[in-house]
């Protein structure tokens, strides 16, 4: 499975979780703890909001991250109020660009660590979700940018309408458990506006995949899996909730699915 980090708050540089920790993400990369895979290194990927610009910024490489020479490069200077990094351990579809997460569509910023099982057979009834102007962003192959989009197509991609992003994570899980049938189905995701941070810890048939948080007055950051071995202030999120972080807001838990 994969592993990601997302952080919402002052503006930092992106080494400060992604590269510099004791178990940082470019670590979990080769030596995963809390996973089915301990490698993950089918590719990575930054994404990030920067000042004046209302859709976020886009790194993707299909290199692990431990041997891309310009990610420590980029993260010791790229700094953000809002970021998300990712390192893919593929489930059965190409190792290409367009694979790597993050995703993005106008000014949202997705990325997930799970799978729909059996996603030959699904793909294209999921596919069908997808509205046609929406379904020309598909840039690759995965279940994770199908869900995303899909996703969007609950209302968040029209700018006009005032769409709460975890009543519309919740339609799509509905549909996607009722697809999914008696077949695993695992949905741990980030997604963003440039404002606000909403993750998402979901799994049926199988066990969720983990989830965990720090908070502090400066700012939130959401792991696959702690950066640190300070486990006392790591607090996991339940299976089947919903983290929503809203900027200058604590940090709120809610239910997904009864």
């Amino acid at each position: 499975m994969c592993r990601w980090i997302a952080y919402s708050g002052s503006a930092i540089t992106l080494e400060h979780y992604v590269t510099q920790p004791s178990h940082s993400l470019v670590v979990q990369s080769l030596r995963a703890l809390e996973s089915t895979v301990g490698l993950n290194g089918d590719g990575f990927g930054l994404g990030w909001y920067g000042a004046g610009h209302p859709e976020p910024g886009t790194y993707h490489e299909v290199r692990p991250a431990w041997s891309d020479g310009n990610l420590k490069s980029l993260c010791r200077h790229l700094s953000s109020h809002l970021f998300f990094a990712h390192v893919r351990a593929a489930t059965g579809t190409p190792v290409t660009r367009t694979n790597c997460h993050p995703f993005t569509f106008g000014r949202w910023l997705f990325m997930h660590n799970g799978y729909l099982a059996n996603w030959p057979r699904m793909r294209r009834a999921v596919e069908t979700m997808i509205p046609d102007d929406i379904y020309n962003a598909r840039g690759g192959t995965t279940d994770s940018e199908a869900m995303f989009l899909v996703l969007l197509a609950q209302g968040l991609a029209d700018e006009r309408a005032a769409t709460d992003p975890v009543e519309a994570t919740r339609k799509l899980l509905a549909r996607l458990t009722e697809m999914a049938g008696e077949e695993p189905l695992l949905f741990t995701a980030a997604l963003s506006d440039g404002q606000d941070l909403y993750a998402f810890r979901y799994g049926v048939n199988a066990t969720a995949n983990t989830l965990y948080y720090r908070a502090s007055p400066s700012g939130v950051v959401v792991v696959s899996e702690p950066l640190d071995d300070d486990r006392a202030t790591w607090i996991e999120v339940p299976s089947n909730a919903a983290l929503i972080a809203r900027a200058g807001q604590g940090v709120q838990l809610a239910p997904l699915l009864s």
